[in-house]
């Protein structure tokens, strides 16, 4: 098993050779707010409104960004010793589009 997400890093001699290619689309907006929640477990405190809807409206990031990002927020929150709040996620969201790179970015309503 293979996985890039840079297609065109492959040699070509070496993907004429690979059995199965399976792209997966970049989640759209509706997809990344699914993929928060399943990302934020139901039993992890929270205080103050989360809105899930905005942020993958206004952040377009992978599956694997947002994860990292849900993650990143727990322990934020963990280091402050609060319940996650909007504001532990938009940080966390801010880091990983810092050290993240392309599939990790702000649209222009952020």
């Amino acid at each position: 098993m293979l996985t890039t997400n840079l297609g065109t890093a492959i040699a070509p001699a070496f993907h004429r050779r690979l059995t199965c290619h399976l792209t997966l689309p970049f989640p759209d907006a509706a997809d990344r707010e699914r993929l928060w929640r399943v990302h934020l477990p139901p039993q992890l405190p929270i205080a103050g409104p989360i809105d899930l809807g905005d942020l993958a409206r206004r952040y377009e990031m992978s599956g694997g960004y947002i994860r990292n990002a849900a993650l990143r927020a727990a322990f934020l929150a963990a280091q402050d010793k609060t319940p996650l709040t909007q504001f532990h996620l938009e940080r966390a969201i801010r880091a990983e589009i810092n050290d993240g790179g392309s599939r990790a970015r702000s649209s222009p309503l952020a």
